[in-house]
């Protein structure tokens, strides 16, 4: 009864928080185009620095056997504002605030805590607890491709279930990795939903999750009703606390990812907003 108390609220929250939408939100401010770039930002690469001569004798020629040329001609992805895909940010004030706190969280809690977590636990280990989590999650993945009727990958999600189940010792191990159509997936509630038909809506920075959508947002809230995970426990705590190690045990894996992301962004809020939407579009096509 409480965790469907709690659920009922984060609900709320969430059609609150998203079903108003201010005034001239849609317009210049509110949809964004994946990859943008500011005009200051694009500005300031494409001038050369004041004071400096560019000497044409030099420049001419100098990239013309450069292995890259070619890479962002014609093919450019992002070149044709019709084949970019939009997503309205009418809270990106909220949302910045919020990716502000999840990155300090990340460098102040999540990463010192993973890091000293990896020390003590041997890689290996850590990997089979990833597994295990994966293979317990059968039931958010076999459900929502049913939804979508995929039916064929319903199958391959039960086998994959059923081989790491007994050969892989509960999970432990990924037996079915080594076969072609047994890899690895992601169905969720999110991509049911916008197979159905559903738009992304409002793109939201979740506080601990990190980006979303109110679409992606109320699917991963009806996930958690197929998340043995939380029905298995009575407390919420515990299914919270289990998340929370599952959590630190994930980002020990993969240290370094985020940082390097960063870096390589102009505006890291934007490289992340447009990776999320990417990834996801990616995901539903599949």
């Amino acid at each position: 009864m409480k965790k469907l108390l709690y659920v009922a609220a984060v609900l709320v929250f969430f059609v609150v928080l998203c079903g108003y939408t201010p005034a001239g939100a849609a317009g210049e401010r509110g949809t964004i185009y994946l990859a943008q770039q500011t005009e200051e930002s694009a500005e300031e690469q494409s001038e050369p620095p004041q004071g400096e001569d560019v000497d044409e004798a030099e420049t001419e020629g100098e990239y013309d056997d450069d292995e890259y040329d070619d890479e962002y001609d014609d093919d450019d992805e992002y070149a044709d504002e019709d084949d970019v895909e939009l997503i309205p940010d009418p809270f990106i004030e909220m949302n910045t605030g919020l990716y502000h706190f999840n990155d300090k969280m990340y460098f102040w809690v999540l990463k010192p805590v993973s890091r000293g977590y990896g020390f003590i636990i041997p890689e290996e280990l850590r990997v089979a607890v990833r597994n295990v989590f994966y293979n317990i999650r059968f039931p958010v993945r076999f459900i929502n491709c049913l939804l979508q009727g995929k039916v064929r990958k319903s199958g391959y999600e039960f086998g994959q279930f059923f081989i790491n189940s007994t050969a892989g010792f509960a999970g432990l191990a990924n037996v079915a990795a080594n076969y072609p159509k047994l890899q690895p997936s992601a169905e969720d509630l999110g991509q049911t939903f916008a197979v159905w038909g559903f738009d992304n809506g409002a793109y939201l920075t979740l506080p601990f999750f990190g980006p979303s959508s109110l679409r992606d947002g109320l699917g991963r809230l009806g996930d958690t009703f197929l998340d043995p995970i939380w029905w298995l426990f009575d407390e919420i705590w515990v299914s919270l606390g289990i998340r929370a190690g599952e959590t630190v045990n994930d980002v020990s894996l993969r240290i370094g990812e985020y940082e390097a992301l960063k870096e390589a962004a102009i505006d890291p809020y934007v490289m992340i907003r447009n990776a999320y939407v990417q990834n996801r579009n990616k995901l539903i096509a599949e």
